[in-house]
């Protein structure tokens, strides 16, 4: 089932590329207390994540700190190694936190993972925005073409906030 606004965001084990290494924490301890946007990719480095979704919200950081965004964090089903390569390629590492979903358990606590294995990609996550608000979903954005960042995109976000 899909996760929907007002739902709680499912406590799974997440892994954040962080400066000293991978870190592991409970999905309830990373969102406790905080407003987070978290927005998903297929996969580090592909096209539209690389070039528009990902750029998107890295130029619109401030802004939504600005509207009480307490910290931004990208989703993207590939090992912590290679999400901490492309923050840090994108300059957008320590502006937004990287959580590695090399197994896509969180895309599919959160009914999001989608397979493109036809395309050479297996098991990915959909492509979508959302705020969570103390670990609830307020707002959620789901692409329904991976290929595009529209509807998740961070000015969109931004909107809503």
């Amino acid at each position: 089932m899909t996760i929907k606004q007002g739902d709680p965001i499912p406590d799974v084990s997440l892994t954040l590329a962080g400066p000293d290494g991978p870190k592991s924490i409970k999905a309830k301890d990373y969102f406790a207390g905080r407003k987070i946007v978290v927005f998903a990719v297929p996969g580090a480095f592909t096209p539209t994540c690389h070039k528009t979704h990902l750029p998107g919200f890295l130029a619109k950081a401030a802004d939504m700190k600005a509207k009480g965004i307490d910290a931004i964090a990208v989703a993207a089903v590939n090992d912590v190694w290679t999400l901490d390569a492309w923050l840090e390629a994108s300059h957008a590492k320590g502006v937004i936190d990287g959580i590695a979903d090399g197994s896509a358990s969180f895309a599919k606590a959160l009914g999001l993972d989608l397979d493109l294995s036809e395309h050479g990609l297996g098991l990915r996550s959909k492509r979508y925005s959302m705020i969570v608000n103390n670990g609830t979903v307020e707002r959620l954005n789901i692409e329904e073409n991976p290929g595009v960042a529209e509807t998740s995109s961070a000015e969109a976000l931004l909107a809503q906030l």
